[in-house]
């Protein structure tokens, strides 16, 4: 199953430079609002598919790219549920 999965960044800086290291990684992302759920000090969030999670996590561990979290779309209950908290 391919579950929808998002990124939630604490800046904008953050969040812009994601999506450019990952689209340069060809991975399949898009540019989203953060959900109201997700309390986050950046309003734009990146989703992916679940599929690509392990790619994703290298290139943000790789690049020292500062994340909120990585969430899970919960299909049944509906929201995100967190999966991944920010590294401190």
């Amino acid at each position: 199953m391919n579950e929808e999965m998002l990124i939630a960044f604490d800046s904008t800086q953050q969040a812009l430079r994601a999506e450019m290291l990952l689209e340069y990684a060809e991975i399949e992302i898009d540019i989203c609002p953060t959900p109201k759920e997700i309390t986050a000090g950046c309003a734009m969030s990146i989703q992916f598919f679940s599929e690509a999670l392990a790619d994703v996590e290298k290139v943000i561990e790789e690049q020292n790219i500062e994340i909120r979290g990585i969430y899970a779309k919960n299909e049944q209950e509906g929201g995100y549920t967190l999966l991944q908290n920010k590294e401190e």
